[in-house]
């Protein structure tokens, strides 16, 4: 084979597998989530329990050691300007998707492309300002538009997951999220995970080159059903993540708290 046709012939098998590749994502995009109204209603009320305790001052929070704020039910992050740390950015994406669902937002809300508050003090000393008040206010309004929000973003997240990986893996992790989404526990401990600690394709979501988004869950799962096994396999992931963090961070006091999240999702706790 001449030098020419081998180009050529290789060229040609990179196609295909990148054309394999796009229609392997539509597939997994085509079968979306459908979850009837109570559903979705019970989905957001534990998401919204697991991140603040169901509290209206816990759908604007600013956690101690983070130097982003937590905002809404799933806790979506929003840096300040000029800062852009490892972990995906949420919240702008909530605001857009709220507009798109015809969301009056307030003006300096629908214009602003960056929290306007700089840092944890100064977003604690304005807990009780009116741009504060009518931030949760519209939080706390748009509940059922926030729970869509975080079912999509876990309908988004299994085409990507599928081409993140290698070929021989997609079956299993793609199966594996299968199991999960048929049972109602699963399909919580899904959504709320995707939205706790991401779907694990962001890459600078890594300590010493491991993750702990979805993706790192569903790989480390092990035969056997699918719930307590996700469970079993999320500490593992989360515990490896305490210890892979830089010490500076302190992760471990975190970490009893992620691990009696993860311990929740159980049958009869799906809502």
């Amino acid at each position: 084979m001449t030098k020419e046709k081998r180009g050529l012939f290789v060229g040609g098998r990179l196609l295909l597998f990148a054309a394999w590749v796009v229609l392997l994502a539509a597939d997994a995009a085509a079968q979306r989530i459908d979850l009837l109204p109570s559903q979705a209603k019970a989905i957001g009320r534990r998401l919204w329990q697991n991140e603040s305790g169901g509290t209206l001052s816990g759908l604007t929070a600013w956690n101690a050691g983070e130097d982003f704020a937590s905002l809404g039910i799933g806790h979506f992050i929003w840096y300040p300007t000029g800062v852009h740390g490892p972990f995906e950015e949420s919240f702008p994406q909530l605001l857009q998707f709220l507009e798109r669902r015809g969301v009056s937002l307030p003006g300096w809300l629908a214009e602003a492309r960056s929290c306007p508050w700089p840092d944890r003090r100064a977003f604690l000393a304005a807990a009780d300002s009116s741009r504060m008040r009518e931030l949760r206010s519209l939080l706390a309004e748009t509940v059922g538009e926030q729970t869509q929000f975080a079912i999509e973003r876990l309908d988004g997240s299994l085409p990507k997951m599928l081409t993140a990986v290698p070929p021989g893996e997609r079956a299993r992790i793609e199966r594996n999220f299968r199991a999960l989404e048929a049972a109602p526990a699963g399909l919580f401990a899904l959504v709320d995970y995707v939205n706790f600690k991401g779907d694990g394709t962001f890459p600078t979501e890594r300590y010493r080159g491991e993750g702990w988004g979805l993706l790192d869950v569903l790989q480390a799962m092990e035969p056997g059903p699918a719930l307590p096994s996700f469970r079993r396999a999320a500490r593992l992931v989360l515990e490896r993540r305490v210890q892979n963090a830089p010490p500076g961070r302190h992760e471990e006091r975190w970490l009893r708290g992620w691990l009696n999240r993860v311990d929740g999702y159980r049958e009869g706790n799906a809502g």
